[in-house]
């Protein structure tokens, strides 16, 4: 649509996606830890959750939710409860003694944990509602009508730049864990992981949301 200012949105949006938060952290460290097989499906998850907010945003509740002290307040402190979680886990990673030999975790469990700790992150974060409600708007033309239908396609287009960007990180985290790792380096990358994720934690804590 003319109305929409795409060369001004797609350059804004990459810099935004490329920028490591949560999300992107937590795709790097499933690349890592489980491969880019189950990191990718990962990041099916924080697209879905991204689709949810640019869906509200696009119904109109993405602005009243913004403006919601209460709403936010809510959503941020779910947001640093998660964040802390799995930061726990982390560090009783590093702390567990590693088995010399048994089963691997099952596929399908493992996929679907991935998945749903992805989409926790990407839902709980207000930091991404914010970034939807005001961003979008911004490269859009409320006068030129289908107002929607706009913010509609700048979120479509927000998804597919977060899912090649997503890849990118997954892709790195790939290649660094194939590189294998003993068990002494695979404690220290989880105790780093969960040390991240409370830091994570804590900034969006003291967060003035």
């Amino acid at each position: 649509m003319h109305a929409i200012n795409w060369v001004g949105f797609f350059p804004a949006a990459v810099l935004v996606s490329l920028i490591p938060g949560a999300s992107q952290i937590l795709g790097l460290n499933n690349a890592v830890r489980h491969g880019i097989r189950f990191a990718m499906a990962g990041v099916g998850g924080r697209l879905a959750a991204f689709a949810v907010l640019v869906a509200l945003v696009v119904a109109g509740l993405g602005t009243t939710l913004a403006a919601s002290t209460t709403a936010l307040t809510s959503i941020k402190w779910v947001g640093v409860a998660y964040l802390a979680w799995i930061g726990i886990q982390g560090l009783r990673r590093a702390w567990r003694p590693r088995p010399i030999s048994g089963p691997g975790p099952n596929a399908s469990a493992l996929r679907w944990r991935v998945v749903g700790n992805e989409f926790a992150v990407g839902i709980s974060n207000p930091k991404a509602l914010l970034l939807f409600a005001a961003l979008l708007p911004q490269f859009a033309d409320e006068s030129a009508g289908e107002f929607g239908t706009q913010l509609a396609l700048l979120g479509t287009a927000y998804v597919g730049i977060e899912l090649v960007v997503g890849l990118g990180y997954v892709i790195v985290g790939g290649l660094l864990g194939a590189t294998g790792f003993s068990a002494r380096t695979s404690r220290r990358i989880d105790l780093g992981s969960g040390v991240c994720f409370f830091g994570l934690a804590g900034l969006l804590a003291a967060d003035g949301i």
